[in-house]
């Protein structure tokens, strides 16, 4: 799988506080190949009043989820008006954060908005199909600490866009608490324990006990009994 350019998430003006402008230009160059692209995509792909069921696969090969739904998203934010774009997708575009930069027109698909929904429908079932815990899948519990969390798909590369890859078990940090100033939340991926650490914000909430995948609960099982080789040594001390 192709490496996939990062989407850089703040305004201009933010990244020229934080010194990441660079970050952002190559961030919005990339953005509007991709609007590009989608055009072209459609262009081809459009025949006998009907879109090719494929056509979205490849966009999203070349440019990674996350920056397809940025890009439509962008659009369809940008068409909210449009009764040719669904009630669906224009709830589901506002449910992503698009900085409102002066230039955002120049990463706005331009194809016919009904042949954009269509599109749209694609790439989000294409997402669907990846089977991903939602919010549906978490409850609203606050504290992190010691729980099993999902982290927001977006968090994740696109070959790590898997159910198992979003598990990810807080043990501590300032983020696990709201309440607390810092953001820090440190754990470790459930699937491969791989220790790191996250944003409170790159996560979803705490997966619901009855959300937990069979694999899952074992392992937490696992973890939450005792160490019988350590009892096994103080005994023959």
């Amino acid at each position: 799988m192709a490496e996939h350019k990062s989407v850089y998430l703040w305004s201009l003006q933010e990244a020229q506080k934080l010194n990441e402008v660079e970050l952002w230009r190559e961030s919005y160059k990339e953005n509007c190949t991709c609007a590009r692209a989608i055009e072209q995509c459609i262009d081809e792909n459009y025949a006998d009043n009907r879109l090719n069921t494929d056509a979205a696969k490849g966009i999203i090969d070349r440019f990674g989820f996350n920056r397809v739904n940025w890009v439509l998203a962008n659009t369809i934010q940008r068409k909210d008006f449009d009764g040719r774009i669904s009630q669906a997708n224009k709830d589901w575009a506002k449910g992503f954060y698009i900085p409102n930069d002066d230039i955002r027109w120049h990463y706005e698909v331009t194809s016919h908005p009904g042949l954009t929904d269509l599109f749209a429908n694609r790439v989000r079932k294409e997402w669907q199909s990846l089977g991903l815990f939602d919010r549906s899948h978490c409850s609203e519990e606050a504290n992190y600490e010691g729980k099993l969390l999902a982290l927001k798909p977006s968090t994740l590369k696109d070959e790590y866009k898997t159910p198992d890859f979003q598990l990810f078990f807080a043990t501590s940090g300032f983020g696990c608490d709201p309440t607390k100033i810092g953001t820090a939340v440190y754990g470790f991926f459930l699937k491969d324990d791989e220790h790191t650490h996250f944003r409170r914000s790159d996560f979803i909430g705490v997966v619901k006990d009855e959300c937990i995948p069979e694999w899952a609960q074992e392992k937490l099982q696992a973890m939450n009994e005792p160490d019988e080789s350590a009892d096994i040594k103080m005994e023959g001390v």
